[in-house]
């Protein structure tokens, strides 16, 4: 797939914004140490969620060793949190293999990038090291009120 072929956004058409598992924590979780920069990042940014990111987020929120909170209400932050920001929601529909990271800690990250190429839009991620031509850093992003 070549990611560099797919449009960021519609023509005319305010960006969208895929999250990432961390990206989508952090907006969501006060207590999550990158939240600042997240939630004034986030202000006025549409934002796109798939099943993969949203079942980390559960899977990392409920989990004892990470953020610790029960299933429930993990469930219910979510709900929240795409309610206030009226996020869109795309299908995992990039087959696999399609993907192509070259290391195992890339896998999961280069998906999304890919799927957000294909969806025409870019990665929003606290990822400094991840390079992908769709990918969108927040930390950077978030010291520039016009990014």
């Amino acid at each position: 797939m070549s990611a560099e072929a797919a449009p960021q956004s519609a023509p005319g058409g305010p960006p969208r914004f895929l999250l990432d598992v961390n990206a989508l924590l952090a907006g969501v979780w006060g207590h999550h140490s990158r939240h600042p920069e997240a939630f004034r990042w986030l202000k006025g940014k549409s934002i796109v969620l798939c099943p993969l990111a949203e079942l980390g987020f559960l899977r990392i929120s409920s989990n004892k060793k990470a953020i610790n909170v029960e299933m429930d209400k993990a469930r219910q932050a979510l709900e929240k949190f795409c309610a206030e920001r009226n996020a869109e929601r795309i299908f995992d529909d990039l087959p696999a293999l399609d993907s192509k990271p070259k290391v195992s800690e890339q896998v999961a990250d280069f998906y999304l990038a890919d799927l957000a190429a294909k969806h025409g839009m870019k990665l929003a991620t606290f990822d400094e090291g991840l390079t992908h031509p769709c990918v969108h850093g927040i930390s950077v992003a978030s010291q520039n009120p016009s990014a």
